[in-house]
């Protein structure tokens, strides 16, 4: 069977989070794919003639074969199920508690902390942008951050469920909000994100940005 004809919508800057999810997760399924971006800054997303218009006018969307999906746990589960081993990598655990551990990471991630996303933008990882100490409520979240994070990670541990996963991702890039700002962070914490940035298919979505920033 062939592969379909995918494309993957992005912001302009490369700096969402969470189209580099979907971005490491078509890596690491080896799939062709075209990108296209969009000005969110500008506000072009809410502007008529582009794949994501009717659907929530954010990105990541995706388009497979003129399927568009939106939302990025969305899009990494459907990649799972229809690009599925062993033909495809897996990208997900395997045993259904460890999957649905994984699947609770990235949507905790995604639904809270917002004071830590603000104070500390994807501008620290991607574009080496500083900003002010966190505020009370930013200290909290990193905390809580911290907290869970080192629930799941111990010393010289480099994947959360023994073999990576697209969780690892989403948790090493929101550690990283912190590590690359230079706020405390736990050392094996930083082992553990450290490790994760070094993957490939990361390490290639980093580069996008490098490259629109140069």
């Amino acid at each position: 069977m062939s592969q379909p004809t995918i494309c993957l919508w992005s912001d302009a800057c490369f700096h969402s989070p969470y189209v580099m999810s979907v971005f490491v997760a078509l890596k690491e399924k080896g799939l062709s794919f075209t990108l296209k971006t969009i000005d969110l800054d500008s506000g072009q997303n809410h502007q008529s003639g582009w794949a994501g218009f009717d659907i929530t006018r954010r990105v990541p969307v995706l388009d497979v074969d003129g399927f568009l999906l939106a939302e990025s746990s969305a899009i990494t589960e459907y990649l799972e199920d229809t690009f599925a081993p062993p033909t495809r990598q897996r990208i997900y655990p395997v045993e259904a508690q460890l999957r649905a551990k994984a699947r609770e990471i990235q949507a905790w991630l995604r639904s809270d902390l917002a004071a830590l996303r603000q104070e500390r933008s994807t501008g620290v990882i991607f574009a080496g942008q500083h900003f002010d100490p966190l505020t009370p409520r930013g200290e909290a979240d990193a905390q809580r951050l911290i907290h869970l994070a080192s629930s799941l990670i111990e010393p010289s541990q480099h994947n959360l469920f023994g073999e990576w996963c697209i969780a690892d991702t989403d948790l090493a890039l929101m550690l990283n909000r912190l590590i690359m700002h230079g706020d405390p962070v736990p050392e094996n914490l930083v082992e553990y994100a450290t490790v994760q940035w070094q993957r490939s298919s990361v390490q290639q979505y980093v580069a996008l940005s490098a490259r629109h920033s140069a």
